[in-house]
């Protein structure tokens, strides 16, 4: 398996620099990985210092706590394809989660997808706040509304990615929908275990460690 291009190399911190961003995208260049995930403020720079390479800039929205409204997310989603993102994983709202608004939080990612079109979406549902009933109708929501990755985590709460609940996520949303293991994936163990709960996409700011 080429484990490198499982790899969204990650730099999400709010005092990054461009100079550590220019340093990720010659990193992910030389291991050729899938992409990039960096805040919507870097998209251009990511974008010139990765042309001519095949490596993706991915982009966060309604990052991190995803409780904006729906029209700033469609607002922002869109804003950044005009700038040059190729994928966006977006947060979901999940106070409307537990509040079971379901179709709002349907209605959301829909949107959010018709906006996207052709490039990748991944939802982040945000799995340590979640129940497991929660983590399964998140799931099941995401895959009705047309998204293509569901997430496990911004890496920005409790905690992050674990192997059961990408287990989980993988048995609820089958075999045709991506899984994204995010968050506290730090060594190339971490990314096996990942890898066999059923992850298609990992997620980590520790990209050459995983190598």
């Amino acid at each position: 398996m080429e484990y490198n291009k499982l790899i969204d190399n990650t730099l999400l911190k709010a005092d990054a620099t461009e100079q550590e961003i220019l340093a990720l995208c010659e990193e992910s260049k030389a291991y050729d990985f899938k992409s990039v995930c960096i805040n919507p403020w870097f998209i251009p720079v990511a974008k010139k210092a990765l042309s001519g390479s095949d490596v993706l800039v991915c982009t966060v929205i309604g990052f991190p706590l995803g409780s904006m409204t729906t029209e700033a997310k469609v607002f922002e989603a869109a804003d950044a394809l005009a700038k040059g993102a190729d994928e966006v994983d977006m947060v979901i709202n999940v106070s409307a989660l537990k509040d079971k608004k379901d179709d709002y939080v349907l209605n959301e990612i829909k949107k959010i997808k018709e906006t996207c079109g052709k490039h990748t979406l991944k939802v982040i549902i945000e799995t340590c706040l979640l129940t497991d009933e929660e983590k399964v109708r998140a799931c099941e929501l995401a895959k009705k509304a047309g998204a293509d990755f569901v997430k496990t985590s911004t890496g920005f709460s409790k905690w992050g990615a674990k192997a059961e609940d990408v287990a989980l996520m993988r048995k609820t949303v089958g075999k045709e929908m991506g899984v994204k293991a995010s968050g506290g994936v730090r060594t190339h163990q971490d990314l096996l275990d990942m890898v066999e709960a059923g992850a298609t996409r990992i997620g980590t700011s520790k990209g050459s460690a995983l190598m």
